[in-house]
């Protein structure tokens, strides 16, 4: 059983979505002590020229404002930080990412907080955490030239230290609905705690 879950879901659809439904079963069966929810179809902010001065502001000349602007942020990546597994249910939206997820991903890869820069490149700071993807799409095939996400998602994971990522898919759902729901469910499953 992992100790605390990050669960995270990108779907715009609360109700009806293929990922939330995979993503909830991934939950289950992985069961944790602790599960911190969050929910991407409550849209989170931009990164505006404001909150990108604040960030890189270092922290102790940071004044009251741009710790304000930098709260969210501070709070997501201390999600990231607490969690031992990551799940995150995803949907493919126009070949890639939703823009909501493209949001929390601009808002969780901060430089001396979850990655930083040595003469040997970037070092990913959260490792020894694993990630599950319940990835769902219309019509593009997970791991295709057109997928434009996957490839994106693990090596977004890679950068900020977390490479034991796992994909649990739903693909092609306008195609085969029965056979890739089947398939993912099966998947769910076999997952080991």
């Amino acid at each position: 059983m992992a100790k605390t879950i990050l669960h995270i879901d990108a779907s715009a659809r609360r109700v009806g979505s293929t990922t939330r439904d995979l993503s909830d079963r991934i939950v289950r069966q992985l069961g944790a002590a602790r599960i911190i929810r969050r929910d991407l179809a409550t849209p989170l902010p931009l990164l505006t020229e404001d909150w990108i001065a604040a960030n890189f502001t270092p922290a102790e000349q940071r004044d009251d404002l741009q710790r304000d602007r930098l709260a969210l942020s501070d709070a997501l990546v201390t999600e990231l930080q607490e969690a031992d597994t990551i799940v995150i249910g995803l949907p493919i939206y126009n070949f890639s990412v939703p823009a909501a997820f493209k949001a929390w991903i601009d808002l969780v890869a901060r430089a001396g907080l979850t990655f930083s820069y040595s003469e040997n490149g970037p070092k990913g700071l959260l490792e020894g955490k694993r990630a599950i993807l319940a990835i769902a799409s219309g019509g593009t095939a997970v791991g295709s030239e057109i997928d434009f996400a996957t490839n994106y998602v693990r090596h977004v994971l890679g950068f900020i230290g977390i490479h034991d990522v796992a994909v649990i898919a739903a693909d092609q759902m306008a195609v085969n609905p029965e056979a890739a729901l089947e398939s993912a469910k099966k998947a769910v499953t076999e997952l080991a705690a």
